[in-house]
């Protein structure tokens, strides 16, 4: 029995040690979802079979994206794993985030709609509910801040031009891009999309701080209302 659990040992070591070469020699964009999620197991699970288990862990949640975006608690007792393995996959969208607005820097130039949407992106990586950003210009057209204001459930994202006014005081912005989400992945904007657009667009011209656009993310894609013509 001894012999056969060292064998077991030095096989899983093996495998693991030409996933990691690969990795070295490759990066991720070569390997398959399944392969991406066995190597981040390798580093909370030491001694199991991470192939199957990720293979498992990815048809319970029905993509690699629907796991990472998954509550740690639906992780641990759907995949029966660790609290420990739960959370580190669970804090993979919000680690993306993280990265993404460390590669945009402390206070970038938001000066045409496709770098205002690349930037609204970002803000939305891995978020599953609808939420709603007002980011806040200088007079250069840099990011003063970029402030959630709402984050709802699914589709439903109430957004009340008092809040968003007091927002955009707050952090003295000489004019604001309004961001938020589909999750569903549609951008075309709802009929209280370009209302509550018009509503806030009247609130600021009372305050003589322009609204420069609104951005509609939906996955990797987004949509812009200045490009579309309709502030």
């Amino acid at each position: 029995i001894f012999n056969e659990v060292s064998m077991d040992k030095k096989l899983h070591q093996g495998h693991r040690q030409r996933v990691k070469k690969r990795y070295l020699n490759e990066g991720l964009d070569a390997f398959e979802d399944h392969q991406v999620l066995e190597m981040l197991l390798f580093y909370c699970i030491p001694m199991r079979d991470t192939n199957e288990l990720s293979h498992k862990m990815i048809r319970e949640f029905g993509s690699l994206a629907g796991l990472f975006e998954a509550d740690p608690r639906d992780i641990c007792k759907r995949c029966k794993v660790s609290e420990n393995t739960a959370i580190l996959i669970s804090a993979i969208p919000s680690l993306a985030r993280r990265y993404f607005k460390s590669k945009w820097g402390q206070k970038p130039v938001l000066n045409s709609s496709t770098l205002a949407g690349e930037y609204a992106i970002s803000l939305f990586a891995g978020r599953t509910y609808e939420a709603f950003f007002v980011i806040c210009l200088d007079s250069q057209n840099r990011v003063n801040n970029a402030a959630l204001v709402h984050e709802g459930t699914i589709n439903e994202a109430p957004v009340y031009p008092r809040i968003i006014v007091e927002t955009a005081l707050r952090h003295q912005a000489n004019c604001i891009i309004l961001a938020h989400n589909h999750p569903g992945g549609s951008l075309h904007p709802s009929r209280e999309d370009v209302e509550i657009t018009r509503r806030i667009v009247t609130a600021f011209n009372a305050i003589s701080i322009r609204v420069v656009d609104h951005i509609i993310v939906g996955g990797d894609k987004y949509m812009s209302f200045a490009e579309r013509g309709l502030l």
